[in-house]
């Protein structure tokens, strides 16, 4: 048990540099935007069971996320840090979800440990528990739900409390994000749990009945009520979210043949975990090793027939994934103690180990060359990061030259964790437009705290503006609609000078009180490939003359 608890401090260490510190360094995407925009609204307008995005209905999303966003910004208002810390704390317990299944699968804890500490340092699984979006909580929910489903089918008793938290977490994952784990999670390991294990289900009838039945309430009594209340709008989310999964972001089925890559650092180790001719007679734990190695490549082959394709989909794809790295670095472990290593395992642990290696020994050049000659960092800091890096890099390639894995992973794991504390907000910094002038500004103007916004509904509006301006910028038809010179004043948030966009016979009627233009580009406009003037917009109020 005391060991148990070490495992557990080294999971949560690595979660806690891994999606937690510098995690405000990055501005905000459109997808937090959305999210955040519906969560404020949620507060705002108290729509907790139909959600509104900038007034208008989104359901395309199940609300669980969101209700997490919007209790977080009930209790710490505008608190980017906080929202982001909640989906790094799903990417945590995914991690830990992670530990306790391939201990258990294995009845070898170091491979969970292993499989967790992968899992938290692979690039996709950082990226996805440093942002507020959504995908982290499905997926989390549902690798849940496999952990105490294994653990009911494996167990010689009837196993109903498994079972039961099986159903929960299915109910959660669904209302997380939909079916989206069910295709991309679930589905792979049935598949793939019952090629290489053949379970049995005697004596577990009743449970599993349970399980199905809990699963059915958690997850569709929130699309019942939708149902209910806004039939037609639900049917058309629902028709035009089908098609969008069909038509929208179609790539060719070999889209993702650069899989490995999403793991970031481990990518190599991955490659060669998934060798199963060559290392399947080596590996102790074969029915182990099988299904993990399996479990990707299902994964990765049902993710591919599917035609809506993004790097980001893949994240469920990492989950075996680090079972697969572990696995290997476990053998390599276990082989040099008993002296079982074969020319070929020398070799390639040694290329494995010497890639992160040259990446550590190259980085205090980077940091020369990207933040010293800027100015961005002291002298005094150089010296102590580029101690820091040549000191990984000798621990690496010496743990490769004498074949000590530990070492090697070990060295690895702290490579990341110098990365997230050292360079991330120096990195971010490279990217980011200092001299952003938000229109979050209007927030803190008096005078139009308590004004409608609108924009001209021809320009479109991005939604980052929306969340930026903490509120509603609702669109208006400048050209036909007349009725919201009624209501004056009103704020115009326009893309050009108001006098350039209202028509004549609107400003014959309104004085134009100019407030400011504001740059919410994130990127500088000497970057003429991101800069774009739909972050750039002109706040003017129209009184009456």
């Amino acid at each position: 048990m005391h060991k148990n608890y070490i495992h557990y401090l080294f999971i949560l260490v690595v979660c806690w540099f891994a999606f937690f510190v510098n995690n405000s360094s990055v501005y905000e995407d459109i997808m937090e935007s959305r999210n955040l925009v519906t969560a404020h609204e949620m507060i705002e307008y108290d729509n907790w069971l139909v959600p509104t995005m900038n007034g208008e209905l989104r359901l395309e999303k199940p609300p669980l996320p969101t209700w997490v966003a919007a209790g977080i910004e009930y209790l710490a208002p505008d608190n980017i840090s906080l929202q982001r810390a909640a989906a790094g704390g799903m990417a945590t317990l995914m991690a830990f979800f992670l530990y306790f299944f391939a201990s258990s699968l294995s009845g070898n804890r170091l491979l969970g440990l292993l499989s967790a500490l992968v899992l938290a340092t692979s690039f996709n699984v950082i990226m996805a528990g440093r942002v507020a979006t959504w995908d982290i909580y499905c997926h989390s929910f549902m690798l849940g739900a496999i952990f105490f489903f294994y653990k009911g089918v494996s167990s010689m008793r009837t196993g109903w409390g498994n079972f039961i938290w099986a159903g929960i977490f299915l109910g959660l994952s669904f209302l997380g994000k939909g079916p989206v784990s069910f295709y991309a999670l679930l589905f792979p390991f049935l598949i793939s749990y019952f090629w290489v294990y053949r379970p049995s289900f005697k004596r577990k009838g009743g449970p599993i009945v349970v399980m199905l039945l809990l699963f059915v309430v958690i997850s569709f009594w929130w699309p019942l009520y939708l149902y209910m209340f806004h039939r037609d709008t639900a049917m058309f989310v629902l028709a035009k979210e089908s098609t969008a999964w069909i038509e929208r972001n179609v790539r060719p089925w070999y889209y993702y043949w650069l899989f490995f890559a999403e793991s970031g650092i481990w990518s190599l180790f991955l490659l060669t975990g998934l060798c199963w001719p060559w290392l399947k007679n080596k590996i102790t734990l074969r029915k182990e090793y099988t299904l993990a190695v399996l479990w990707t490549v299902v994964t990765l082959v049902l993710l591919s027939l599917f035609p809506e394709k993004k790097t980001r989909y893949l994240l469920p794809l990492l989950i075996p994934a680090a079972m697969v790295v572990a696995h290997y670095v476990v053998y390599i472990f276990t082989a040099t103690k008993e002296k079982t290593l074969t020319t070929g395992d020398r070799v390639m642990f040694r290329i494995n180990a010497f890639l992160p290696a040259l990446i550590a020994l190259g980085m205090p050049v980077a940091v020369y060359l990207l933040f010293y000659t800027k100015e961005q960092i002291s002298l005094t800091l150089l010296i102590i990061v580029s101690i820091l890096f040549l000191a990984t890099a000798y621990s690496i390639f010496t743990g490769g030259v004498r074949m000590r894995s530990m070492k090697v992973f070990t060295g690895v794991v702290f490579l990341l964790i110098l990365v997230e504390t050292l360079l991330m907000s120096k990195v971010a910094n490279i990217f980011n437009n200092t001299e952003i002038k938000s229109i979050k500004a209007v927030r803190d103007i008096k005078e139009l705290q308590h004004l409608p916004f609108y924009y001209p509904e021809k320009e479109g509006l991005r939604i980052e503006l929306v969340y930026k301006a903490g509120r509603r910028i609702l669109p208006w038809d400048i050209e036909k609609d007349t009725t919201i010179l009624d209501s004056l004043p009103i704020v115009l948030v326009s893309e050009k000078p108001a006098a350039e966009v209202l028509p004549a016979t609107i400003q014959e009627k309104v004085n134009l009180h100019f407030i400011d233009v504001f740059d919410n580009n994130n990127r500088p406009k000497s970057d003429k490939k991101h800069y774009s003037s739909k972050f750039v917009r002109y706040v003017t109020i129209l009184e009456k003359k």
